[in-house]
C-alpha cells in the first residue's frame, strides 16, 4: 500500500519502455525513493563501472508518501553512480514533478543503456514513449521546457531536463525540474546527458491512492501539520526568510567559509543575506525578493522568487533575465558569495538564475570558482590560461563570466566544469580543493561546527550537509542544543542524524520538516499509509540499513576509510576570527568512535555481524 507497485524500465539503447512490478520485499526493507532505488542500483550495476558509460543506470524514484496529503510530500530523487565522486549518488528535489510521477502511477523509472541520438521520455499515465530531442539538444533547460510545453500543448505537463552544461560534460551538472527546482548535486545531470536523454515530461491524472488506513493517515497528517504550524523555524523562519535566514547567524558564530575556507567570517555577509533580499534596492526601490514559494503539498514554503535590479551589469541586453524566477537559497548564496568573496546580491541572483537555466550545482560551481581564484592569486594559473579573466576574490565580473562559460562548456569554463578536485590537481595544488570524496563542501566551516566536520568526512556521497545536518543541534538547538566547539558526543549525534535523514529521504518527505518534526511525528504517517511495521525504531533501523548499503557500494567501488577525511586546511590551519578562533576540526578524535558506533572496523568497513543484523 502507498506504493503504486509499478516500475518503468526504459532501455535507451533499444528504445523500449516496459512495466514491471515493484519488488515489495525490498520496499518493506528500504521504504522508497533514496533507499529503495539505491537497492535497485546496487543489485543491477557493477560499482566499478565508469559512471558515464552506458553500463551505469539512472533511477528517478518517489517515496511512498510522495503525492499524498502529507506536508512536504512532493519529493523525488535521482540515484546513480556519480561521475564527480565515484560514489553512490542520490540527489533530492522538490517542486511538483515527484507528485506527477506518482499521479501517473509510477514508483520509479529506471533508465539503462544509451540512446544513439538525443531523446526525451514522454509519460502520460501508463503511456510511455521515447521521442526525438534533436531540436532541443544544445538548448538550456528553460528553452527545452518551453519547447516541450508547446509541443504537447499541456500547461500542466511537468518537466525535468538537463542543460548545456551537462551536455558538455560538466561533472557537477544537475537535473532541473519545474524551472528552478533541482536534483542538483553529484553530477546526476551529467549521467543523464551521457545517455543522450535530454528530458522527462510527465502528466499524471490517476491520483494517488492505496493508502492502507485513510482515516488514521489523515489524522496523523493533520497532527503533523499542526506541529509544523507551531514550530518557530517551520512557521516563521523558513517562510519569511528561507534557508537564507542562516547567513548572518552562521557568520556570527564564526563558521562561514570565506575565500575558499581561508577565513571563517565574511565581512560582506549582511549584503547578501535574507534581510538584504527583503530590503528595497537603492537603484529601483524594489526588494530582491518578490515572494516565497512552496513545493507540492508543502505548508512551510521556504522557496524564494526573486528579481535582478534593472540596469545591473549582468542583465544588460538580456531581457530574459528581467522577470522573476528562483532566487537564492543559503547554500547558493554562500558558495557564489562568501566563498568567492563577492557581495553583489544582484550578481549572485543572476548566477543562480544561470545555474537553474543550465543545470549546474551552485555549491560545486561556487566552490570550484573559489578554488580557481586561490589558484590564480597564488600564481598557479595565469591570466593567459583563464582567457583574460582576472580571477580575484571579490570580483563579481569574474564570477559572472566564468559561470557563463561553464554553462556553455567554453574557454576556462571547461576547466571549472571539472570540479575543484580535478582542477586543483591539474594545476599542481591539490590541497586547495575543499572537498570530501571529490565533492565540494557546503556552507558550514567544520572548525566552527565540529559535528559537521565528521558529517562531511563520512557522508556517502561526498561532502554534504543534508546527509547529517548537525547544525540543527549545534547551532539551532533542535531537537536539543549541543556545543558546536566540542567533539564529545558528536559521533553519536552524526550517526543519529544520518540514519534519521536516510529514512525521511526515502519516505518522500522534505528533510526541512525535521526542524519541527521528530521521528515520532513521521512514523504514524508512514505506518498508516504503508504495509509493514513502521515504528520510530524500525524507521531508524531502515535508515541505518540504507546507510550501510550505500557504504558497501562505495567500498566495492574502490573507496576506503582513508576517504573519510577533510582537507588539511581544516585540520591544521586554525580559524582566525570569531568564537572558533584558534580551533581546527578534531576529526581524528571523532572518527574512531563513529566507526565503533556504526559497527564498523577501525578501517571503516562494516563488520559481517552488522550487515547480517541489518540484512544488507
Amino acid at each position: 500500500m502507498a506504493w503504486t507497485g509499478n516500475v518503468l524500465r526504459v532501455n535507451l539503447t533499444e528504445r523500449t519502455c516496459s512495466k514491471e512490478p515493484l519488488n515489495k520485499d525490498w520496499a518493506l526493507s528500504y521504504l522508497g525513493q533514496r533507499g529503495l532505488a539505491t537497492k535497485y542500483l546496487t543489485e543491477e550495476i557493477d560499482p566499478k563501472i565508469d559512471a558515464l558509460s552506458p553500463d551505469n543506470k539512472l533511477i528517478m524514484a518517489t517515496g511512498p508518501l510522495t503525492g499524498t496529503p502529507a506536508s512536504t510530500a512532493g519529493r523525488y530523487s535521482v540515484i546513480t553512480k556519480s561521475p564527480l565522486t565515484g560514489t553512490v549518488a542520490c540527489s533530492n528535489s522538490g517542486g511538483f514533478i515527484g507528485m506527477e510521477f506518482k499521479n501517473a502511477g509510477w514508483d520509479m523509472i529506471i533508465f539503462e543503456g544509451k540512446a544513439s541520438s538525443p531523446v526525451y521520455l514522454y509519460l502520460e499515465n501508463e503511456k510511455a514513449q521515447l521521442l526525438p530531442a534533436d531540436e532541443i539538444w544544445g538548448q538550456s533547460v528553460w528553452q527545452a521546457d518551453e519547447w516541450l510545453h508547446n509541443r504537447h500543448q499541456d500547461p500542466l505537463l511537468r518537466i525535468a531536463a538537463v542543460g548545456r552544461s551537462a551536455e558538455q560534460g560538466c561533472l557537477f551538472s544537475g537535473i532541473i525540474n519545474d524551472l528552478h527546482r533541482a536534483a542538483g548535486r553529484s553530477g546526476v545531470g551529467t549521467v543523464m546527458a551521457a545517455k543522450n536523454l535530454k528530458a522527462v515530461a510527465v502528466r499524471g491524472t490517476r491520483g494517488v491512492g492505496n493508502i492502507k488506513d485513510p482515516v488514521a493517515f489523515m489524522q496523523a497528517v493533520n497532527a503533523g501539520k499542526k506541529v509544523l504550524a507551531e514550530g518557530p523555524v517551520t512557521a516563521e523562519g523558513l517562510p519569511t526568510y528561507g534557508t537564507q535566514v542562516l547567513m548572518n547567524v552562521i557568520n556570527e558564530v564564526g563558521a562561514m567559509p570565506t575565500r575558499n575556507f581561508k577565513d571563517v567570517q565574511f565581512e560582506g555577509a549582511a549584503k547578501i543575506s535574507a534581510e538584504a533580499m527583503h530590503d528595497p534596492r537603492p537603484s529601483d526601490g524594489k526588494p530582491n525578493l518578490v515572494t516565497n514559494a512552496a513545493c507540492f503539498g508543502c505548508t512551510i514554503a521556504c522557496g524564494r522568487i526573486s528579481t535582478i535590479a534593472g540596469g545591473h551589469f549582468t542583465i544588460t541586453n538580456k531581457p530574459q533575465y528581467r522577470g522573476a524566477s528562483g532566487g537564492l537559497e543559503y547554500e547558493a548564496a554562500w558558495a557564489l558569495g562568501s566563498d568567492t568573496g563577492v557581495d553583489d546580491l544582484d550578481a549572485l541572483t543572476y548566477v543562480n538564475f544561470l545555474c537553474n537555466e543550465d543545470g549546474m550545482d551552485p555549491i560545486s560551481l561556487g566552490s570550484t570558482i573559489a578554488a580557481a581564484m586561490e589558484l590564480y592569486e597564488s600564481g598557479a594559473i595565469t591570466i593567459e590560461q583563464t582567457g583574460g579573466i582576472e580571477l580575484k576574490f571579490g570580483s563579481a565580473e569574474a564570477l559572472v563570466k566564468l559561470t557563463e562559460l561553464t554553462a556553455k562548456g567554453e574557454g576556462f569554463g571547461r576547466e571549472i566544469g571539472l570540479g575543484s578536485k580535478r582542477l586543483c590537481e591539474k594545476y599542481g595544488r591539490p590541497e586547495l580543493s575543499m572537498t570530501v570524496k571529490g565533492q565540494e563542501f557546503p556552507a558550514y566551516d567544520p572548525r566552527g561546527i565540529q559535528g559537521m566536520g565528521l558529517a562531511y568526512a563520512t557522508s556517502n556521497r561526498g561532502a554534504c550537509h543534508l546527509r547529517g545536518y548537525t547544525v540543527s543541534s549545534e547551532i539551532m538547538g533542535l531537537p536539543e542544543k549541543t556545543d558546536p566547539l566540542i567533539t564529545d558526543g558528536k559521533a553519536a549525534l552524526v550517526k543519529a542524524f544520518q540514519d534519521a535523514t536516510a529514512a525521511v529521504d526515502s519516505a518522500g518527505l522534505c528533510v526541512f520538516s525535521t526542524f519541527s518534526w521528530t521521528m515520532a511525528d513521521i512514523a504514524p504517517q508512514i505506518a498508516a499509509a504503508c504495509d509493514g511495521d513502521w515504528t520510530v525504531d524500525s524507521l531508524l533501523e531502515t535508515g541505518e540499513r540504507i546507510w550501510n548499503l550505500e557504504r558497501k557500494f562505495n567500498l566495492d567501488a574502490g573507496l576506503t576509510g582513508a576517504d573519510d577525511n577533510l582537507p588539511e586546511r581544516l585540520l591544521k590551519e586554525a580559524a582566525k576570527t570569531g568564537p572558533a578562533k584558534g580551533k581546527v576540526n578534531d576529526l581524528a578524535k571523532m572518527l574512531p568512535e563513529y566507526y565503533q558506533l556504526r559497527g564498523w572496523t577501525a578501517d571503516g568497513i562494516p563488520k559481517a555481524e552488522t550487515l547480517s543484523r541489518l540484512s544488507v
